[in-house]
């Protein structure tokens, strides 16, 4: 398995990530969310690993401006599938590691993951 960042180009969070990544001579594959979106089998499995309230992006302006029925987010398969509509939804970055998970960017969490 190879390490592989999710998340979106132009997000300052992600590319601090992308810049510890090379920093510290990471190699790892770049996923797009707003271009290759995001499918529900790979977001029930981060959901199983990390816990689906974890995944959703509750600062952003994507989930501010969703309907109060959207907000209100239940449990897992309705965050799901808000999520694979919405990929801006999702917390970011995520990267995927041999041996693990990372949601959102602390250089701190990189290095004792990956460095």
């Amino acid at each position: 398995m190879t390490t592989t960042l999710y998340g979106i180009p132009n997000c300052d969070t992600v590319k601090k990530a992308r810049a510890w990544l090379a920093e510290h001579g990471v190699a790892y594959h770049f996923h797009d969310y707003k271009k290759q979106g995001v499918d529900a089998a790979r977001l029930a499995k981060w959901s199983e690993q990390v816990g689906w309230e974890r995944l959703v992006n509750r600062a952003g302006t994507t989930f501010r401006k969703l309907p109060d029925a959207d907000k209100a987010v239940a449990d897992a398969d309705a965050a799901i599938a808000l999520m694979v509509a919405n990929p801006s939804l999702i917390k970011r970055p995520v990267v995927e590691y041999p041996g693990g998970l990372l949601v959102g960017y602390s250089p701190e969490g990189f290095a004792a993951a990956l460095g």
